[in-house]
């Protein structure tokens, strides 16, 4: 028993070599702090993202911020208001108005590529005519703001077709094209033309965004041999260009690195690529006799743009319209019977 007892002191006083006994060393947090602070921010930079690209280009997501009219606001701030293009825009209005009561008109609609209802406006010529116009409006347009447009036309004896562009007016769409998306829905509304009138000589008049979207067709190879020419009425050389430029006057954010995050999550969610919406790049191909208009003042979109664009226009048969005094989609207000003259003696009708 003494033994046993001797034995079971020394074990007492036996130094204890067990490594869970050791006191544990207390693991620094601040990479995790550091790790969440990043991942907040990363989550946080999309949905600015996020909330960028719907706000320019998602019509239902701007009307509930109310970007439509706060974009509007910013347009008309920008635009001239002399006397001569306020009267101007007025008569154009009343005749347009008038016109419109008493002529023959019908609503067409078609399906997109990607299943989406398009619709548009078709006024027939007076007489039987092979001549015909397809009039697009600009960014956040409808067409109804062309019809003006439509009513010139239509008074030298075309038919016209004025759709509205996907997403907005009556045409259904997720998000606004940008002339990129529109140049391949409009080469649908080409058909349409042609399926009622397989003689059909055609011009594109576009403004704005409707311009470039024109533009575009002109660079595309199943551009059908029936469109004759092509009126660009203030156009932008290209969408990506045109949102660096003006991301820091509608949304008072920073252009880099936003833009270039905003075109990839454009490619995922709308399925286009800003770069594709060039009008500089398709005009280097075209074959279409195209006249460029814009005014001197516009703040919108400088009239730099359609000088680059006439530069870089390949045909052969082009000519370049500045029209002093006029801001964005106003040089047909500010002189009309120059605006109109110069078109209609280009296309030779």
């Amino acid at each position: 028993m003494a033994e046993q007892d001797g034995r079971d002191k020394i074990e007492e006083v036996k130094p204890d070599t067990d490594e869970t006994a050791k006191p544990k060393k207390k693991r620094k947090k601040w990479p995790f702090i550091l790790g969440g602070i990043a991942l907040f921010l990363f989550i946080a930079y999309w949905v600015v993202v996020y909330f960028l690209v719907s706000a320019a280009l998602v019509p239902e997501f701007m009307r509930k911020l109310d970007s439509f009219s706060d974009l509007t606001e910013k347009e008309v701030a920008n635009q001239k208001h002399t006397s001569d293009i306020e009267e101007n825009y007025k008569k154009g209005l009343t005749e347009t108005e008038e016109w419109w009561k008493s002529v023959h008109k019908e609503k067409l609609t078609i399906t997109s590529e990607d299943g989406y209802t398009l619709v548009a406006a078709y006024i027939p010529a007076e007489k039987e005519s092979h001549d015909w116009v397809l009039v697009l409006h600009g960014y956040t347009g409808v067409k109804e703001e062309m019809y003006p447009f439509a009513r010139r036309y239509w008074l030298k004896g075309c038919n016209a077709l004025v759709p509205d562009l996907r997403c907005q007016g009556e045409s259904e769409g997720d998000f606004i094209g940008m002339g990129c998306t529109d140049s391949r829905d409009c080469m649908l509304w080409l058909k349409e033309i042609l399926k009622r009138d397989p003689e059909a000589r055609i011009v594109l008049h576009g403004q704005s965004m409707g311009a470039a979207a024109a533009l575009i067709m002109t660079g595309m190879e199943e551009l059908p041999s029936a469109v004759r020419a092509v009126v660009s009425d203030c156009s932008y050389t290209d969408a990506y260009s045109m949102f660096r430029a003006k991301i820091r006057d509608w949304f008072s954010l920073p252009a880099f690195p936003l833009v270039n995050s905003a075109r990839l999550m454009l490619k995922m969610r709308g399925g286009y690529d800003l770069y594709d919406a060039s009008a500089i790049e398709a005009v280097k191909k075209s074959h279409t006799p195209t006249l460029f208009i814009h005014g001197t003042d516009d703040l919108l979109i400088s009239s730099e743009m359609s000088e680059e664009l006439y530069e870089a226009e390949a045909c052969t048969k082009k000519q370049l319209l500045l029209v002093e005094g006029a801001g964005h989609a106003q040089a047909g207000d500010k002189d009309p019977e120059l605006y109109y003259n110069t078109i209609f003696t280009f296309l030779e009708m």
